[in-house]
């Protein structure tokens, strides 16, 4: 060995501590001649003679900070073998949350989208007696579609635009411009087309159980529903960037305020643009019949513009081809949810059921879609949709491991499930303080209306810890297929739940009803 060999440092390899040496080498300066070669012998710790290779390239500043990540990689890795070598792979948790870090983050948006969905709530009680309400009462079926619809649409823009701030993509004006403009089009396209077809389900469901059919009151419900989805759609996308990019001025993460806000405003944003659109159209219906046909052709002949430019966007074009399946089934599940509510609100023996009808769907859909983000991210931090991990298992969880078991998802399905009682108690007693309903709030009315709310997030949670790993595990990624079914499913399960329990309270005589306008 030359003597002016000398060690450099020491590199661990499989468990044995092995010197690393380096020598003075002259490098060859032909460009033919990358790197040089020397082959060393040393004595391992038993006494046997260990070859070493040495390798000396062309030193940059590239190679130099992939040597040092790779070194620095590689003694991470064997520390962590040395303190946890029999443990399988886990997802990381993204944060050290306890169950009162939870509720605290939760509360305040939670709130903020639960006073929201009572002003829609307030608002749907005054409309139902409107004469649009009393004689085409397919528009009670768009809803809890068009209610659905921005939430699938406004919640994905948000997260959307949200992502894109943080990672630096509306920096410039020119990027920023881009990224607006394409989602804007996005949404009014996902808005006409779904509304669309919101109001054919509308007219399919309303026709089939009486057998009656109106090409007016059709038209009617197809404008109604596609100017109310693009203009909500519009008004809320612009709320919604106004809000990202203050947001990013101010500081502050646009993830955290966006969504609840979206939330808040999006039911009574909705609900008043349907209610004042229909009555309006409802009263050209007679003399102006060309009004409805021509609205409804107005903004679906702006739809080839809005998809040109979505598809100059490459950020929006992989969204304008896919991404519609979940979108659409969850429109059809929601006028389920709407075709009960027309039948059970055109009693005039339930007409208090319209007030309570947006809170209790848009707090189990909060709340589920809240689970349904954690679990994904969790996810998440141990790969991506496809791949087998402990995280991810194949067979459907059984209840105790979704709600009692000490994971960081439980805990949360546990917080979340605990806001249920405290929330609705707020919330009833605000629409009560309101003179709002036609339900007086007895014992036996919040003991039923609370055991539907408890219910309807119970199934939701357990679903979602089914659904989200069931997504992953099949290369689908929850954030943006999950959401819309389950969101769909507590329209569906909240205004069945709530109909029922208003059925059995009827039934019983027990509900102090007044049915007067």
């Amino acid at each position: 060995m030359s003597s002016k060999m000398e060690q450099k440092e020491a590199h661990q390899t499989n468990g044995v501590v092995l010197p690393i040496v380096a020598g003075t080498i002259d490098c060859l300066t032909s460009p033919d001649r990358e790197q040089l070669v020397e082959s060393t012998e040393f004595l391992g710790p038993d006494g046997e003679g260990v070859e070493v290779v040495v390798l000396e390239s062309r030193a940059n500043a590239k190679g130099v900070r992939e040597e040092d990540a790779l070194l620095e990689n590689g003694s991470q890795s064997n520390e962590s073998d040395d303190t946890s070598t029999d443990r399988g792979p886990e997802p990381a948790s993204p944060f050290k949350e306890t169950s009162f870090s939870i509720g605290l983050q939760v509360l305040f948006p939670f709130l903020l989208a639960g006073f929201g969905t009572v002003a829609a709530g307030m608002v749907l009680d005054i409309v139902q007696h409107w004469d649009v309400f009393k004689y085409v009462t397919e528009v009670f079926i768009l809803v809890p579609a068009l209610l659905g619809l921005k939430g699938n649409l406004e919640m994905t823009l948000a997260s959307r635009l949200s992502t894109a701030a943080n990672i630096g993509q509306m920096d410039s004006p020119k990027e920023l411009w881009r990224m607006i403009t394409g989602n804007m089009a996005l949404i009014q396209v996902q808005a006409t087309v779904v509304g669309f077809l919101a109001s054919i389900a509308a007219v399919i469901f309303g026709w089939i159980p009486d057998g009656h059919f109106s090409i007016g009151h059709a038209i009617l419900l197809c404008a109604s529903s596609v100017a109310t989805a693009f203009i909500a759609s519009l008004v809320l996308g612009m709320i919604m960037i106004g809000v990202i990019i203050g947001s990013r001025k101010m500081g502050i993460n646009p993830d955290n305020v966006a969504t609840p806000i979206a939330a808040s405003l999006g039911d009574l944003i909705t609900l008043a643009l349907l209610s004042g659109i229909s009555w309006g159209l409802y009263k050209e219906l007679d003399s102006k019949a060309y009004v409805n046909p021509l609205v409804c052709a107005f903004f679906v002949a702006l739809l080839p513009l809005w998809i040109i430019i979505a598809k100059k966007n490459p950020a929006t074009r992989e969204v304008l081809y896919s991404g519609w399946e979940p979108v659409i089934i969850a429109m059809a599940i929601s006028s389920v949810g709407g075709l009960i509510l027309d039948k059970t609100v055109s009693d005039p023996n339930f007409a208090g059921m319209a007030v309570f009808t947006p809170v209790i769907n848009g707090v189990g859909g909060n709340l589920v879609a809240v689970q349904a983000s954690r679990i994904s991210t969790y996810l998440h931090m141990s790969g991506v949709p496809g791949e087998s991990s402990e995280g991810a298992p194949r067979k459907c969880p059984s209840p105790c491991s979704t709600f009692f078991s000490s994971d960081l998802n439980s805990r949360s399905a546990r917080v979340l499930f605990l806001l249920v009682v405290p929330g609705h108690l707020v919330f009833l007693y605000t629409i009560s303080s309101m003179q709002g309903g036609h339900t007086t709030l007895t014992l036996i009315f919040i003991v039923f209306y609370m055991t539907a709310a408890l219910l309807q997030v119970l199934i939701l949670l357990y679903i979602a810890d089914w659904m989200v790993h069931w997504m992953w595990g099949r290369g689908l990624d929850p954030d943006n297929f999950s959401i819309p079914y389950l969101t769909a499913l507590g329209d569906l399960l909240g205004t069945g739940l709530l109909a029922l329990s208003f059925h059995i309270l009827w039934l019983i005589g027990d509900r102090d009803t007044d049915v007067g306008d």
